[in-house]
């Protein structure tokens, strides 16, 4: 009898953020634009993930990201719905109308339309706020749509379990 060797699961990005938020006590929200909820979908695909993940707002709109993240219109209108400032506000925002101890925040343009020379497809802004602290970090991913829309979920976490590891 032949007995074939299994190889372990690898653990999953979206496992271990949960892991790490549970193992500290840590509490998380997230406020999404391009991605459309998908960093959230992912998280709670995790069981127990209610133990850490408070939930998040979907704010595709400007209109949205003013009415529920406090989003100063002045700051769309000057910067763009699509930038650092931007992002920053919608970290601060979702951790005061949530009381989480972190959050992360997405805006961007997934494309496959949108882009500009100064603003291409694939422009992601991702922020991460505590009470004590907000990083944003920029990127340009180059997938279709839906591979953009991933990478800024992955990259959202990355940035997380660098934090949580005190590594940022």
């Amino acid at each position: 009898m032949v007995i074939g060797l299994c190889k372990p699961k690898e653990k999953l990005i979206e496992e271990e953020v949960i892991s790490l938020l549970t193992e500290k006590g840590l509490t998380l929200a997230v406020a999404e634009s391009c991605t459309g909820g998908l960093l959230s979908a992912r998280l709670i695909n995790v069981a127990n993930a209610s133990r850490c993940f408070l939930g998040g707002f979907v704010v595709y709109s400007n209109v949205l990201k003013m009415k529920f993240l406090s989003v100063e219109e002045e700051t769309i209108k000057k910067y763009g719905a699509v930038s650092e400032e931007v992002c920053r506000q919608m970290a601060v925002g979702c951790l005061e109308e949530t009381d989480a101890d972190i959050s992360i925040a997405i805006t961007g343009i997934a494309g496959p339309g949108g882009g500009t020379l100064q603003r291409p497809v694939g422009l992601t802004y991702i922020a991460l706020a505590t009470d004590k602290e907000v990083l944003v970090e920029k990127y340009v991913f180059t997938g279709n749509r839906n591979e953009n829309r991933f990478m800024a979920t992955q990259k959202a976490m990355e940035i997380l379990i660098k934090y949580l590891k005190g590594e940022s």
